[in-house]
């Protein structure tokens, strides 16, 4: 039985409708987005909650607002719930961040002064846009030294993360990642920044429910500041949360002061005002959940997923960044095609149901709006009670599409890319191959039930 939104139903018929379209375009296809995953019924039911009319501006037992009894409750029970699900012993979180990016930002405000250097994993290399890169805030207000991946192994070197350490002397180390397909060594990347007199700063945003679940080697108890949101592989609502080390201080204007009060200081009033109480209470059944030995099995088998669909594609005559992957994602290569197919090949499985996301990758020639790879991720269709077995079926469903369109070449003239995709786009909509793959997607896809939409 899906849920039935009645009220908005009767009072705004035209969001009704756009939201039963959402409901009809994700249970007839394949979320292979890494970034994606699915909120159950409990947290989109606190997440809609009564809980958003109230403000509180500040933090539990020091609001400017009154009233306020219940939302401390609430707030302190979420705090309490992500120390424990993380053991995180001896670090403080603030559960207000409103996303992922404000939450890093929040971190660089809070510890830093503009034009600081922090060193973090370049964008096209798997980076993200919040570590560095000249479009952002972060990349305009602080100096960054990049790190990338190795050339051959296109994997992490951390004898060269330590070396760009010693010749820079960043103040953040920052690890972490948007487009990564292996583990974290966050113990390295915390010695590195011991070595240099930084603070470790990891951001597992996307690993963040495979940490929990043991599914990935953890930041805690040892890394100084770690940020993560709370939607992604731990399928919670949007937003984020920042974990600090209790017994950690910096030197902030000739005065030693613990990071966590700095930090906290950063996100009130520094960045943001009253926190969305009825989104940390989601955030706070998230966390619930994830202490449930069902988690632990869902984490386990995202990463069990997403190893056999990497062998299944690259079976199919794929190239994978790296070989494969030892998280939730991977990123397939289409430079053996030509530069600049990503964009393409995006569209494309989008015309035939499966959404994924066209991605740089380390040494492509091509720019990051018409890149030459893809990333795509289990998280969301292992939340639909996917296995190994319809792993390879999807291979196989990206592998047709692939080859049935990566002869398509990116116009080396800027000025005509535009119209390609477009007029490439509407012959999708004409094509009878994509008509027959994304008759069968639909129909595999239509066995599996969708948390959040299919409720009992």
């Amino acid at each position: 039985m899906a849920m039935q939104y009645k009220n908005v139903k009767k009072y705004d018929r035209e969001i009704y409708n756009l939201i039963r379209e959402e409901e009809r375009r994700q249970k007839d296809g394949l979320e292979l987005i890494p970034s994606e995953s699915y909120a159950s019924a409990a947290v989109l039911e606190a997440l809609g909650s009564i809980l958003n009319d109230k403000y509180a501006e500040n933090y539990p037992g020091k609001r400017y607002y009154g009233g306020c009894e219940t939302v401390d409750k609430v707030e302190r029970l979420c705090q309490e719930r992500a120390l424990k699900v993380f053991r995180a012993q001896g670090y403080k979180v603030n559960v207000q961040p409103y996303s992922g990016s404000p939450a890093n930002i929040e971190v660089y405000a809070g510890l830093l002064d503009f034009g600081d250097t922090i060193m973090a994993l370049r964008l096209d290399h798997g980076g993200h846009l919040t570590h560095g890169s000249p479009v952002s805030f972060s990349g305009k207000a602080y100096k960054f030294i990049h790190y990338g991946v190795d050339p051959k192994t296109e994997c992490l070197d951390y004898d060269e993360i330590a070396r760009l350490a010693q010749k820079h002397k960043p103040k953040i180390i920052l690890s972490g990642f948007t487009a990564y397909p292996r583990l974290i060594d966050f113990k390295k990347m915390h010695a590195i920044a011991k070595s240099v007199g930084a603070i470790s700063m990891a951001d597992i945003s996307h690993i963040s429910g495979l940490i929990i679940g043991g599914a990935h080697p953890s930041p805690f108890p040892f890394t100084d500041v770690v940020t993560t949101t709370t939607h992604k592989t731990l399928r919670g609502p949007r937003a984020a949360m920042i974990f600090s080390r209790k017994d950690k201080s910096i030197k902030i204007k000739d005065k030693n002061v613990l990071i966590s009060e700095a930090i906290d200081k950063a996100v009130f009033p520094g960045m943001q005002g009253g926190p969305h109480e009825h989104t940390i209470a989601a955030i706070a059944v998230a966390l619930h959940e994830a202490k449930k030995p069902e988690f632990r099995k869902f984490a386990e088998q995202v990463v069990k997923n997403a190893k056999v669909l990497a062998i299944a594609i690259q079976k199919e005559g794929l190239r994978l960044i790296s070989g494969g992957t030892d998280n939730h994602l991977m990123l397939i290569d289409l430079r053996p095609f030509g530069p600049g197919r990503g964009k393409f090949i995006e569209k494309a499985l989008e015309a035939v149901r499966i959404s994924v996301n066209k991605s740089p990758i380390p040494n492509d020639p091509s720019p990051p709006f018409y890149p030459s790879g893809v990333r795509l991720g289990t998280p969301a269709i292992t939340s639909r009670g996917m296995k190994e077995k319809e792993m390879r079926v999807i291979a196989g469903f990206i592998a047709r599409v692939v080859r049935e369109f990566s002869h398509v070449i990116l116009p080396e003239e800027k000025s005509e890319r535009a119209t390609a995709v477009r007029e490439f786009t509407q012959k999708l909509s004409r094509s009878q191959f994509v008509k027959k793959i994304g008759s069968e997607v639909k129909q595999f896809a239509s066995r599996f039930p969708v948390p959040g939409i299919d409720t009992k």
